[in-house]
Protein backbone atom coordinates (compact mmCIF):
# COMPACT_ATOMS: atom_id res chain seq x y z
CA UNK A 1 0.00 0.00 0.00
CA UNK A 2 1.25 3.47 -0.83
CA UNK A 3 2.41 5.33 2.29
CA UNK A 4 0.90 8.59 1.04
CA UNK A 5 -2.38 9.94 -0.30
CA UNK A 6 -2.93 13.00 -2.46
CA UNK A 7 -4.51 15.92 -0.62
CA UNK A 8 -7.02 18.39 -2.04
CA UNK A 9 -4.07 20.28 -3.53
CA UNK A 10 -2.65 17.12 -5.12
CA UNK A 11 0.37 17.05 -2.81
CA UNK A 12 1.32 13.76 -1.12
CA UNK A 13 0.65 13.39 2.58
CA UNK A 14 0.94 10.62 5.18
CA UNK A 15 -1.85 8.15 4.51
CA UNK A 16 -3.27 8.36 8.05
CA UNK A 17 -4.39 11.97 7.60
CA UNK A 18 -7.04 10.85 5.11
CA UNK A 19 -8.82 8.71 7.69
CA UNK A 20 -10.91 11.59 9.08
CA UNK A 21 -11.58 15.19 7.99
CA UNK A 22 -10.23 16.53 11.30
CA UNK A 23 -6.81 15.00 10.64
CA UNK A 24 -5.78 17.01 7.58
CA UNK A 25 -5.18 20.38 9.25
CA UNK A 26 -3.67 18.69 12.31
CA UNK A 27 -1.26 16.79 10.04
CA UNK A 28 -0.32 19.86 7.98
CA UNK A 29 0.11 22.41 10.77
CA UNK A 30 0.85 20.62 14.04
CA UNK A 31 1.99 17.00 13.92
CA UNK A 32 5.77 16.78 14.07
CA UNK A 33 6.50 20.50 14.32
CA UNK A 34 8.78 21.09 17.33
CA UNK A 35 7.24 22.54 20.50
CA UNK A 36 8.99 24.07 23.49
CA UNK A 37 6.00 25.66 25.23
CA UNK A 38 5.41 23.97 28.58
CA UNK A 39 1.65 24.33 28.52
CA UNK A 40 1.38 22.76 25.07
CA UNK A 41 3.68 19.92 26.11
CA UNK A 42 1.59 19.27 29.21
CA UNK A 43 -1.62 19.42 27.17
CA UNK A 44 -0.34 16.89 24.68
CA UNK A 45 0.88 14.47 27.33
CA UNK A 46 -2.53 14.76 29.01
CA UNK A 47 -4.47 14.21 25.78
CA UNK A 48 -2.29 11.25 24.82
CA UNK A 49 -3.15 9.77 28.21
CA UNK A 50 -6.85 10.28 27.51
CA UNK A 51 -6.40 8.60 24.13
CA UNK A 52 -5.21 5.36 25.75
CA UNK A 53 -7.62 2.68 24.49
CA UNK A 54 -9.42 5.17 22.21
CA UNK A 55 -8.81 6.72 18.78
CA UNK A 56 -7.01 10.03 18.34
CA UNK A 57 -10.01 11.29 16.39
CA UNK A 58 -12.16 10.87 19.51
CA UNK A 59 -9.77 13.12 21.42
CA UNK A 60 -9.10 15.61 18.63
CA UNK A 61 -12.78 16.40 18.05
CA UNK A 62 -13.14 17.04 21.80
CA UNK A 63 -9.88 19.00 22.18
CA UNK A 64 -11.50 22.41 22.59
CA UNK A 65 -13.83 20.93 25.20
CA UNK A 66 -10.82 19.51 27.04
CA UNK A 67 -9.08 22.89 26.90
CA UNK A 68 -12.11 24.63 28.37
CA UNK A 69 -12.61 21.98 31.05
CA UNK A 70 -8.94 21.98 32.13
CA UNK A 71 -8.34 25.75 31.98
CA UNK A 72 -6.18 25.50 28.84
CA UNK A 73 -4.01 22.91 30.60
CA UNK A 74 -2.46 25.50 32.91
CA UNK A 75 -0.82 22.96 35.20
CA UNK A 76 -0.30 25.49 38.01
CA UNK A 77 -4.06 25.97 38.11
CA UNK A 78 -4.87 22.27 37.67
CA UNK A 79 -2.55 21.47 40.59
CA UNK A 80 -4.97 23.41 42.81
CA UNK A 81 -8.03 21.43 41.72
CA UNK A 82 -10.28 20.16 44.49
CA UNK A 83 -12.90 17.40 44.75
CA UNK A 84 -15.39 19.92 43.36
CA UNK A 85 -13.29 20.18 40.19
CA UNK A 86 -13.08 16.41 39.93
CA UNK A 87 -16.87 16.16 40.21
CA UNK A 88 -17.24 18.92 37.60
CA UNK A 89 -15.00 17.05 35.17
CA UNK A 90 -16.72 13.72 35.76
CA UNK A 91 -19.99 15.41 34.84
CA UNK A 92 -18.68 17.12 31.71
CA UNK A 93 -20.16 15.36 28.66
CA UNK A 94 -17.80 17.25 26.34
CA UNK A 95 -14.73 15.30 27.48
CA UNK A 96 -13.83 11.66 28.18
CA UNK A 97 -15.25 11.04 31.64
CA UNK A 98 -12.75 8.47 32.87
CA UNK A 99 -11.99 8.96 36.56
CA UNK A 100 -8.52 7.44 36.38
CA UNK A 101 -7.45 9.59 33.44
CA UNK A 102 -8.89 12.78 34.96
CA UNK A 103 -7.16 12.06 38.27
CA UNK A 104 -3.94 11.39 36.34
CA UNK A 105 -4.02 14.89 34.80
CA UNK A 106 -4.45 16.45 38.25
CA UNK A 107 -1.67 14.29 39.67
CA UNK A 108 0.59 15.05 36.70
CA UNK A 109 0.04 18.79 37.15
CA UNK A 110 1.59 18.51 40.61
CA UNK A 111 4.44 16.43 39.21
CA UNK A 112 4.95 19.04 36.46
CA UNK A 113 5.32 21.77 39.05
CA UNK A 114 7.95 19.70 40.86
CA UNK A 115 9.79 19.02 37.60
CA UNK A 116 9.83 22.72 36.65
CA UNK A 117 11.32 23.59 40.05
CA UNK A 118 14.13 21.10 39.44
CA UNK A 119 14.73 21.56 35.71
CA UNK A 120 13.58 25.09 34.90
CA UNK A 121 10.93 23.94 32.43
CA UNK A 122 9.20 20.83 31.15
CA UNK A 123 10.73 21.51 27.76
CA UNK A 124 14.31 21.49 29.06
CA UNK A 125 13.72 18.06 30.57
CA UNK A 126 11.74 16.50 27.72
CA UNK A 127 14.02 17.63 24.89
CA UNK A 128 16.93 15.77 26.45
CA UNK A 129 15.24 12.65 25.10
CA UNK A 130 15.37 13.75 21.47
CA UNK A 131 16.97 10.82 19.58
CA UNK A 132 19.89 11.01 17.19
CA UNK A 133 19.05 10.51 13.53
CA UNK A 134 21.05 7.28 13.68
CA UNK A 135 18.63 5.94 16.31
CA UNK A 136 15.47 6.53 14.28
CA UNK A 137 13.38 3.76 12.79
CA UNK A 138 11.88 4.10 9.32
CA UNK A 139 8.98 6.61 9.64
CA UNK A 140 5.74 5.22 11.07
CA UNK A 141 7.11 1.70 11.61
CA UNK A 142 7.56 1.90 15.39
CA UNK A 143 5.24 2.41 18.35
CA UNK A 144 7.99 2.80 20.94
CA UNK A 145 11.68 3.61 20.96
CA UNK A 146 14.60 3.44 23.37
CA UNK A 147 14.03 7.13 24.11
CA UNK A 148 10.28 6.82 24.69
CA UNK A 149 10.91 3.87 27.01
CA UNK A 150 13.54 5.86 28.91
CA UNK A 151 11.36 8.98 29.19
CA UNK A 152 8.35 6.92 30.25
CA UNK A 153 10.41 5.16 32.91
CA UNK A 154 11.74 8.44 34.30
CA UNK A 155 8.31 10.12 34.35
CA UNK A 156 6.81 7.11 36.15
CA UNK A 157 9.70 7.21 38.63
CA UNK A 158 8.76 10.84 39.33
CA UNK A 159 5.14 9.80 39.95
CA UNK A 160 3.49 10.65 36.61
CA UNK A 161 0.57 8.47 35.49
CA UNK A 162 -0.74 7.33 32.07
CA UNK A 163 2.70 7.86 30.52
CA UNK A 164 3.54 4.41 29.13
CA UNK A 165 6.17 4.04 26.37
CA UNK A 166 3.60 3.95 23.54
CA UNK A 167 1.82 7.05 24.87
CA UNK A 168 5.16 8.84 25.22
CA UNK A 169 6.24 7.81 21.71
CA UNK A 170 3.05 9.28 20.22
CA UNK A 171 3.72 12.44 22.24
CA UNK A 172 7.29 12.62 20.89
CA UNK A 173 6.04 12.19 17.31
CA UNK A 174 3.47 14.94 17.70
CA UNK A 175 5.70 17.44 19.52
CA UNK A 176 8.52 17.21 17.00
CA UNK A 177 11.17 15.29 18.91
CA UNK A 178 10.93 12.92 15.94
CA UNK A 179 10.04 13.73 12.33
CA UNK A 180 7.87 10.71 11.61
CA UNK A 181 6.23 11.99 8.43
CA UNK A 182 6.85 9.41 5.72
CA UNK A 183 9.63 10.16 3.23
CA UNK A 184 7.32 11.20 0.36
CA UNK A 185 5.02 13.39 2.48
CA UNK A 186 5.51 17.01 1.44
CA UNK A 187 5.14 18.17 5.05
CA UNK A 188 8.22 16.15 6.03
CA UNK A 189 10.54 18.76 4.48
CA UNK A 190 8.67 21.57 6.26
CA UNK A 191 9.09 19.78 9.58
CA UNK A 192 12.79 19.22 8.85
CA UNK A 193 13.22 22.95 8.24
CA UNK A 194 11.32 23.80 11.43
CA UNK A 195 13.48 21.38 13.41
CA UNK A 196 16.67 22.88 11.96
CA UNK A 197 15.58 26.38 13.00
CA UNK A 198 14.23 25.26 16.37
CA UNK A 199 16.18 26.39 19.42
CA UNK A 200 16.40 23.45 21.81
CA UNK A 201 15.65 24.48 25.38
CA UNK A 202 18.79 25.11 27.37
CA UNK A 203 19.50 24.00 30.89
CA UNK A 204 17.27 25.83 33.32
CA UNK A 205 15.62 28.00 30.64
CA UNK A 206 11.83 28.24 30.84
CA UNK A 207 9.53 28.60 27.85
CA UNK A 208 6.28 29.28 29.60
Amino acid sequence: MNATIAGHDGKPRCRWCGAAPEFLDYHDTEWGFPVSDDRRLFEKLSLEGFQSGLSWRTILVKRENFRAAFHDFDFDRIARYTERDLDRLLGDEGIVRHRGKIEAVINNALRAQELVKREGSLAAFIWRYEPDRSQLAKPQTASTSAQSIALSKELKKQGWKFVGPTTVYAFMQAMGLINDHVEDCFIRAEVDRARQQFQRPGEGVGNR
